[in-house]
């Protein structure tokens, strides 16, 4: 059977794909067919009709977004008998949404302040709808050529326009009822937070519990506002202001890598956010903080002069008082008294230059993003695959047969990363297993959700690569083939009971053998983890039994599944590949390896140090021991807390290049304005190696300087001009050392972006790694560890407090606070106890209590309900963290959103 078929619409001869719809067929090839409930991507609805048309040889009008092309099809939507069904259609929907200017043929003459010359009520009036210039009903009644009177009388609806939840409005009174919204917030994000309703016999739109979103479920992603055809759903911000132009770049927010096309108004802002829907990395979605977290590159308060402390304040400067200042100083710090740090919103070709400057000009390995926190995740993956970085693509696992998340609060933290794994575990095709000791979103869809003592996660892995390899579900000749040291990995598995797992990890020997067998009886299963709550101890040996289990089951080189490192940073993985990072030349290149430092160096006109670099471990106790002097940070981060602001007077010059005066920037002796990511051109690299464009929307203000720039002049002043301001020369450096990232050009990257490795300039790389195994090497099986259970060292908080957040809790009731300018929600918390700990405690089921830790306290009534003894477990919605952020006074709220960190505690009985 032919993979294509042709079919003639409207008279033109097209080729379509078999299985698409005629629908479909016609928008590949520019054909315009009218449509108000369709959309890309999403099952054919048919509920609009506005896309009918007549087939010959058949009867009747089919829908075209529901009736599959055939070959030597004949269809035709523009006969008559389809455009009177149309007439009739929107007479219908104009009988209950305000029409008068979408039937006058003066509106393009027309604005906000004009008289309306037919005397139509304003609030009936397009020109004054925040949705004017992008209603997509308006499109249709243009091109149906609707008549100016209806047969039918207009009924407005009277219903409350809701405007207190975070973010945006809704007004039910423009409603078409085309469910689009309904269908994406279900068939798409798998939320369901949004539903028809019944009301008084008519169908609407509404919350799927209670009136508020807060209280149904929704996530905040925007994807309901982005799909409405009309204005019944709009951003609150920038609401009635109007588009001049789009530019299309990549989220900053995440390291998904998500594409997003960036409204601009006649005033330079950015005012709107859309999901780009023609993008793989996201294919149009988005989450709370790329939809509607953009707003920081507006603000008034950004940094646009220089400023040099003088006499104990900070005082504006030139660029060149600044310059001549750094070139006075600097030169005082080298060979391991300079440190940078580099924000992960920084683009690859800053990263590059960043840590070419420390180590060629500087001679200090010191450099690092503050999001490198783990660094052993990244020295593993080295050792084990030969390079770093997700093995398989992120958009793919809607297709595997079983999703592993360990230790990751994807929904929030890698948003878009979520979507595949739970349309696949809607599908009933993906088997979802989650390990975490908190109560996150996606455990509410889990087959199976393992709750180990926090602290014995590489333990209860080890276990469930014990109980594989011991029950023979292994791929035996995947191993064989591929890997290293396979029998000697055999006998040492042996050793690990799954009696003794439990013992220590609090999870059943039979759950960790169902987790074992779901694994490795799919033909395709994948990792997703993060290292949130695991101890720097036992980060490496975590991630090293990870990579074991995707080995032993033959997991690895395929076009499905394989390991995925959740990183936080958005661009983590480009700093990591530019050599950003204290360990590692660009390319993943080991600092140590002695022929790749001179190589490195004979390009850059100098010796590269071999002393071993600083990262942000180890750096803020090196400035108290005053091992480091001078620190040079770019941007903001929540790493740079309060106990590291107290250790910043220790050094002897901070730098500091930031967007706003941050806590970080008021204790700087040189503070410098920050270009903002929408006045940056260069790439960013996701966490499954896809390398996308970051595209300007606006120049930066006068006299702003990017890194590159400031970087490379104080080289060339510092006797290094071999570090290049061009960015077209930078890029063809990186070409020309790095390895993986040899075919890469801008040419290219604005043709799509591309996944590394890319070897040559008619590549654009591979989705997955290993297809043809490991090269020269093979791929190295690590011995698991397993760690005892860690022990509570403070007698002050005995006990563990392990947050979770999800986005519905139905079975427990919640009040939505309606007083004020926003809604919030309110709701008796409930902390759960082990039966054990409370009765040591004197507490009872339902008793008032308190959680403490060192830093915050959390009221609720009591549940003996914890499955840990020594684990105090509580969990809120996400609607309370999401009236947070709307109100919130922070200038860029979305940096420094509060992670789910297990913490240690104690229990106090609140007195009745």
């Amino acid at each position: 059977m032919p993979d294509e078929i042709t079919l003639t619409i409207d008279g033109q001869k097209i080729s379509a794909k078999l299985g698409q719809t005629v629908i479909q067929a016609a928008m590949d090839a520019g054909i315009y067919v009218p449509y108000l409930c369709y959309w890309p991507g999403m099952k054919p609805y048919g509920a609009c009709r506005m896309c009918a048309g007549e087939v010959e040889g058949q009867r009747g009008t089919p829908t075209s977004c529901t009736l599959p092309a055939a070959d030597g099809m004949v269809v035709k939507t523009n006969t008559s008998v389809a455009q009177d069904l149309r007439e009739g259609i929107l007479d219908l929907l104009l009988s209950e949404h305000p029409h008068g200017c979408l039937t006058c043929h003066r509106i393009e003459l027309c604005g906000p302040q004009d008289v309306c010359l037919r005397h139509v009520r304003v609030t009936d009036r397009c020109v004054v709808c925040p949705k004017n210039e992008r209603c997509e009903l308006k499109d249709t009644v243009r091109y149906v050529n609707v008549n100016l009177e209806s047969p039918l009388s207009y009924h407005y609806r009277n219903l409350p326009v809701e405007t207190k939840d975070p973010f945006y409005d809704r007004d039910y009174n423009l409603c078409i009822v085309c469910a689009r919204c309904v269908r994406v917030c279900e068939e798409i994000r798998g939320d369901d937070a949004i539903c028809l309703i019944d009301r008084s016999g008519t169908a609407l739109v509404g919350t799927s519990r209670g009136t508020s979103l807060l209280e149904s479920g929704c996530e905040f992603c925007g994807a309901c506002v982005d799909l409405c055809p009309v204005g019944a759903l709009v951003e609150r911000d920038y609401k009635w202001e109007k588009s001049v132009r789009e530019v299309n770049t990549t989220c900053p927010h995440c390291p998904v890598g998500c594409q997003v096309n960036l409204e601009v108004d006649s005033r330079n802002r950015v005012i709107r956010s859309l999901g780009d829907w023609s993008a793989e990395a996201n294919s149009g979605q988005l989450c709370f903080k790329g939809k509607f977290g953009m707003e920081f590159v507006n603000r008034k308060e950004r940094l646009t002069t220089p400023l040099i402390r003088r006499h104990g304040m900070l005082e504006e400067a030139t660029w060149t008082e600044v310059m001549d200042v750094l070139l006075q100083r600097l030169p005082s710090y080298k060979n391991g008294e300079f440190s940078m740090l580099v924000t992960p919103r920084a683009t690859n070709e800053e990263f590059y230059s960043a840590q070419k400057f420390t180590r060629s000009v500087m001679a200090s390995n010191n450099i690092d993003v503050p999001c490198n926190g783990y660094p052993d995740q990244s020295l593993a993956l080295k050792e084990i695959f030969g390079t770093i970085g997700s093995t398989g693509t992120v958009r793919d696992l809607e297709n595997a047969g079983c999703a592993l998340v360990v230790n990751s609060n994807i929904t929030e933290e890698n948003n878009v990363a979520a979507i595949p794994l739970k349309k696949g575990h809607k599908a009933g095709t993906l088997k979802l297993v989650v390990i975490d000791t908190r109560e996150v979103e996606l455990t509410r869809y889990a087959d199976l959700w393992l709750r180990p003592y926090p602290g014995t996660e590489s333990s209860l892995m080890a276990g469930i690569l014990s109980a594989v390899v011991n029950n023979d579900l292994h791929d035996e000749e995947f191993l064989r083939k591929n890997c290293e040291g396979w029998g000697d990995f055999q006998r040492q598995i042996s050793g690990v009971t799954l009696e003794e797992i439990e013992n220590i990890t609090g999870v059943t020997k039979d759950k960790i053998l169902a987790v074992a067998n779901v694994f490795s009886a799919e033909e395709s299963s994948a990792i997703l983890y993060g290292l949130d709550n695991v101890p720097k101890d036992q980060q490496r040996s975590l991630v090293q039994t990870l990579a074991d289990l995707v080995l032993v089951t033959g997991n690895v080189g395929k076009e499905i599944g394989g390991l995925f490192p959740m990183r936080s940073g958005a661009n983590e993985q480009g700093a990591l590949d530019m050599g950003c990072t204290p360990e590692f030349l660009p390319g993943h290149v080991l600092v140590s390896d002695i022929e790749e430092r001179q190589r490195f160096g004979q390009v850059w006109g100098s010796e590269i140090p071999s002393r071993p670099g600083l990262g942000i471990n180890e750096l803020f106790p090196a400035i108290q021991q005053h091992q480091v002097k001078a620190l040079f940070v770019v941007g903001d981060h929540p790493a740079y807390d309060d106990d590291a602001l107290h250790i910043l007077p220790e050094l002897e010059l901070l730098i500091v290049q930031d967007l706003f005066i941050s806590d970080l920037a008021a204790h700087a002796d040189v503070v410098l304005p920050m270009p903002a990511f929408t006045e940056q051109y260069g790439s960013y690299t996701s966490l499954d190696r896809r390398i996308q464009m970051v595209r300007p929307v606006n120049n930066p203000s006068d006299g702003v300087l990017n890194l590159n720039q400031i970087l490379s002049r104080l080289a060339a002043q510092m006797g290094n001009p071999k570090l290049d301001e061009d960015q077209d020369g930078r890029l063809r450096e990186i070409s020309n050392l790095v390895g993986i990232y040899r075919g890469i050009s801008y040419e290219k990257l604005e043709k799509g972006n591309l996944q590394w490795p890319v070897l040559s300039n008619d590549e654009s790389g591979s989705s997955y790694l290993f297809a043809d195994g490991f090269g020269k090497r093979r791929a190295l099986l690590t011995e698991p560890n397993v760690f005892p259970r860690p022990q509570v060292s403070l007698k002050e908080f005995p006990l563990l407090y392990a947050p979770g957040r999800v986005l519905a809790q139905p079975q427990r009731e919640v009040e939505v606070i309606r007083s004020g300018r926003r809604n919030a929600i309110s709701r008796e918390e409930a902390i759960e106890i082990h039966p054990e700990d409370a009765k040591g405690l004197g507490i009872n089921a339902g008793d008032p209590i308190e959680v403490v830790t060192p830093l915050q306290r959390v009221r609720g009534l009591a549940r003996l309900t914890a499955p840990l003894k020594g684990v105090v477990n509580a969990t809120f919605l996400f609607g309370g963290l999401a009236s947070e952020i709307d109100q919130s006074g922070e200038l860029d709220p979305m940096l420094k959103i509060p992670g789910l960190h297990v913490v240690p505690s104690r229990l106090e009985k609140i007195p009745n």
